[in-house]
C-alpha cells in the first residue's frame, strides 16, 4: 500500500515545480553566496600575501643594509604592512575610515620574528618571518550556512645577507598612449566627479559620475610601489640603477640611468593625466637596449665603481594596447620589430618583464613572447592586479640583494 502511494506521488506532476523550487532555492542561493565569498577571499589573500612579502623584504633588507637590530626590524615590518594597508586598503572600495580600521586590525594580528646568524667571519645572514591574519565578513547568504566570517592566515619569510655585491640596472618602457586615458573598473572614491574616458566615446566624455581611476593613474600607483620596494632594498643607492622612457606613436624624452629610483619616480609621476597618441614601443625598446646592452660598458663601469662584482640587467615593457603607430589599426610590421628587439635583448642576457595591462589579444601575444619566462609576463585586468604585478617584478629583481624564501 505504501509503495503504491509513493508511486502515485512520483508520477503526479501537480505542483512539483513549486515543491522543487522550495527545496532547491536555499541550496542554490547558498552555493552562489559561497562562490562569491570564495572568490573575494582569494583576491584578498593574494593582495595580503604581496603586502606581507614586501614587508618582510623591507625588514630583512634594512637589517643587512642599515644594520638595523632585530627589535627595530620587527617594528619596521609591522609598520610597513600597516602603512600599505592604510595607503591601499585590502578592499579597493573601502572608505578611508574602513582602511584605518583594517590597518589597526592588521597591526594587532601581526607577529614578526627577526633573527641574525653569523654565516662566516665576514658575513651575517638575516631572516624575517611575518605572520598575520585578516577576518573577512561573509555575505548574508553564506552566513546562514557557514557563520559570520572566516579568518585568512598569511605568512611571509625573507632572508638577506650583509655580503651582497650584486647590482641591478633596470630600464622601464611605459605606454602613455591615448588609451591610457581610459577608465579601469576601480572606483576613485576620493573624487565625486571626473572625466571618464572610454574607447566608445574617446575623445569626448560620456559621463562624470561615479568617478573611475584611469589606466595612467593605475600605472603611476603601481610604479610607485615598485620604486618603493627597490628603494627599500637599496637605501644607500649603491646597488640599483634605473632609467625610464614613455611612448605613444612617438618616443618621449627619457630619464637616463641613475643610481636609485628618485629620478624615475619623478618621471612617472609627471606623465600626463590625459595621454594621447598611438602606440609604438620600438623607439623605447631601442633606448632600453642601447642603455643595457653588454657592448655598452657604462653600466658595468658604474657598478664596478660601487664595488658591485656583478649586476643583472632588466627591461620592464608595459602596454595596454597593440602596436598601431599613428593609426588606429594594428601594424604587423611594428609588431615584428618589437619582437625582434626583444629577442636581441634576451640573446644579450637582458631579462625582460612584460605587463599587458587590460590589453587586446595582439598586445598580449606580443608581450607574452617578449617576456624572458612565463612568470615574467603579467596580464593585469584592474589596478589591484597591476599593483601586484609591479610588486612581483620588484621582488624578483631585488632577489640579487634580498632573497624571498617562502
Amino acid at each position: 500500500m505504501t509503495a503504491s502511494i509513493w508511486t502515485r506521488f512520483a508520477k503526479n506532476r501537480d505542483g512539483n515545480f513549486g515543491l522543487m523550487t522550495a527545496v532547491l532555492l536555499p541550496i542554490l542561493l547558498g552555493s552562489a553566496g559561497v562562490a562569491l565569498d570564495f572568490t573575494n577571499a582569494m583576491q584578498i589573500k593574494s593582495k595580503m600575501q604581496g603586502l606581507a612579502d614586501s614587508a618582510a623584504l623591507a625588514a630583512a633588507s634594512s637589517m643587512a643594509q642599515k644594520g638595523m637590530n632585530e627589535k627595530d626590524a620587527q617594528e619596521l615590518a609591522t609598520d610597513y604592512l600597516a602603512g600599505q594597508i592604510l595607503a591601499n586598503g585590502i578592499d579597493a572600495n573601502a572608505t578611508p575610515e574602513e582602511k584605518a580600521a583594517q590597518q589597526e586590525a592588521i597591526r594587532k594580528a601581526t607577529a614578526v620574528s627577526a633573527k641574525t646568524t653569523n654565516n662566516s667571519a665576514s658575513s651575517k645572514g638575516y631572516t624575517v618571518a611575518l605572520n598575520t591574519k585578516y577576518t573577512m565578513k561573509l555575505n548574508p547568504i553564506t552566513s546562514m550556512i557557514g557563520g559570520q566570517s572566516i579568518t585568512l592566515n598569511i605568512a611571509a619569510t625573507a632572508s638577506s645577507s650583509s655580503e651582497t655585491t650584486n647590482g641591478i640596472s633596470m630600464y622601464l618602457a611605459l605606454d602613455r598612449s591615448g588609451s591610457m586615458s581610459f577608465v579601469t573598473s576601480d572606483r576613485n572614491t576620493l573624487r565625486s566627479y571626473c572625466d571618464n574616458y572610454t574607447n566608445a566615446d574617446w575623445p569626448s566624455v560620456a559621463f562624470y559620475w561615479p568617478c573611475y581611476i584611469r589606466k595612467i593613474e593605475a600605472l603611476q600607483t603601481a610604479a610607485t610601489g615598485l620604486f618603493t620596494s627597490l628603494k627599500t632594498s637599496d637605501p644607500k643607492n649603491t646597488l640599483i640603477r634605473v632609467g625610464a622612457v614613455s611612448y605613444t606613436d612617438e618616443t618621449q624624452s627619457p630619464t637616463p640611468m641613475t643610481w636609485g629610483t628618485t629620478e624615475a619616480a619623478k618621471y612617472v609621476a609627471a606623465l600626463p593625466s590625459v595621454p594621447t597618441g598611438g602606440t609604438d614601443a620600438s623607439g623605447a625598446m631601442t633606448l632600453a637596449l642601447n642603455a643595457l646592452k653588454s657592448s655598452n660598458t657604462t653600466e658595468a663601469t658604474a657598478h664596478t665603481a660601487k664595488g658591485n662584482a656583478t649586476f643583472n640587467r632588466y627591461i620592464v615593457l608595459m602596454t595596454d594596447g597593440e602596436m598601431t603607430g599613428k593609426s588606429a589599426n594594428w601594424n604587423p610590421a611594428l609588431d615584428r620589430t618589437v619582437r625582434s628587439q626583444c629577442e636581441t635583448a634576451k640573446a644579450d642576457g637582458i631579462k625582460i618583464f612584460t605587463v599587458a595591462f587590460m590589453a587586446p589579444d595582439k598586445g598580449k601575444s606580443l608581450l607574452s613572447t617578449c617576456a624572458s619566462a612565463s612568470d615574467y609576463y603579467y596580464e593585469p585586468e584592474d589596478m589591484t592586479d597591476l599593483v601586484n604585478a609591479f610588486g612581483d617584478i620588484a621582488n624578483k629583481a631585488a632577489k640579487s640583494a634580498v632573497r624571498l624564501t617562502n
